[in-house]
């Protein structure tokens, strides 16, 4: 029976020393996930940190992004009003030196007199009008010499022997420049 109680003490002592070592084994566990679930915890902490700051920054760039695409917006507005009014001075600057003649075109009208009267009005118009015209820069295309395409438009051909090469015949429509652009081209009759 000693025997039996012996080894009752002996199953009881190594019970309790499995019991102990599994207890130990399920601290240092626990301790493993503690620190764990700590350092998840401070990473979880990092990360929410780093989100609140790149959605900060989203929440800037954005902003920024508004701000810009309206300045454009307005810039866009105000630069087509710009030209709108540009274009309408550059019109009303044109129409100015025009009236005169205008004018004068009207008195024409209801002038009475001879024909030669009525010439010599007619001329007095057209060279105001051609003063006009200076005024603005604008410049007669010369229908003398040699026809040339960046000026002249041919709108007839004729044969002639006595006549020079691509030479302008006749002008059927007188052609004005103002600087280098051409406004309207000469419409000319060309020989050979």
């Amino acid at each position: 029976m000693e025997n039996k109680e012996n080894l009752q003490e002996t199953l009881k002592e190594e019970t309790e020393v499995n019991n102990n070592e599994e207890v130990e084994e399920v601290k240092s566990e626990e301790i493993k996930f503690e620190e764990e679930i700590s350092e998840l915890k401070d990473k979880n902490k990092v990360l929410k940190d780093e989100n609140k700051k790149l959605e900060n920054e989203l929440n800037s760039l954005k902003d920024r992004f508004l701000r810009m695409n309206a300045e454009y917006e307005n810039f866009r507005k105000r630069t087509e009003k710009e030209k709108k009014a540009i274009y309408t001075d550059a019109c009303s600057d044109v129409l100015n030196n025009m009236f005169p003649a205008f004018d004068n075109l009207e008195r024409a009208i209801v002038a009475e007199g001879n024909a030669e009267d009525l010439k010599k009005g007619i001329e007095a118009v057209m060279k105001q009008f051609i003063e006009s015209l200076s005024k603005l820069d604008v410049e007669e295309i010369g229908a003398e010499g040699e026809f040339d395409p960046n000026y002249h438009n041919a709108i007839m051909h004729v044969e002639d022997e006595s006549l020079g090469e691509n030479q302008i015949v006749e002008v059927f429509q007188k052609g004005f420049k103002r600087g280098d652009k051409v406004l309207r081209y000469s419409l000319v009759k060309v020989a050979n």
